[in-house]
């Protein structure tokens, strides 16, 4: 499809059509849904921009989408940040009941949801990175370390770093228990 939009431009919609939802619900569980639009529009746009430079020989246009829009939410970050502060404060998170599955729905609500808000700021920017892309993002191993330019064991210490902090956070549960 990237490739294919280089020729008939229209081909890119198919692209967005497929991933889109995906990306923004990623987006909006690390911002905020206020932020999550606009980062999914500049995501595509820039992903449409930078097409020609698409790697072919990838099995998948996600990892790459993943990767602009995980760049473009590091922009954000102090957004981020704010965001789990006030989800840990106040307990409330607006996106959980449209993105009720994954992480959300193996964590009880009121203060875990708040201990796993404050967990996630209190990471490092690439522990994460890594656990919501896994967790969030729904991104194997490998597509995380295509992602992000890293090697996978760096995935998998970073998966590990963050799991044992987040488990630590939560009094022993893993959030991510169930996940590769």
């Amino acid at each position: 499809m990237v490739r294919g939009s280089l020729e008939a431009p229209e081909r890119f919609a198919e692209l967005f059509d497929r991933y889109a939802r995906d990306v923004h619900g990623y987006v909006a569980r690390r911002l905020g849904a206020q932020y999550a639009d606009d980062v999914v529009a500049e995501t595509f746009l820039v992903a449409f921009r930078r097409r020609e430079r698409f790697d072919a020989s990838r099995d998948s246009a996600r990892p790459w989408l993943y990767g602009i829009a995980t760049n473009l939410v590091a922009r954000h970050h102090r957004a981020e940040k704010r965001f789990l502060r006030a989800l840990e404060r106040t307990g409330v998170d607006p996106v959980a009941e449209a993105f009720d599955e994954g992480v959300v729905a193996r964590v009880d609500a009121g203060e875990q949801q708040r201990a796993l808000a404050g967990a996630l700021a209190r990471l490092s920017r690439g522990e994460r990175d890594v656990l919501l892309l896994v967790a969030w993002g729904g991104l194997s191993y490998e597509e995380v370390a295509r992602t992000l330019g890293i090697a996978i064991g760096t995935v998998r210490s970073r998966m590990h770093r963050g799991r044992v902090k987040v488990r630590a956070a939560l009094g022993g549960v893993d959030p991510t228990a169930g996940e590769d």
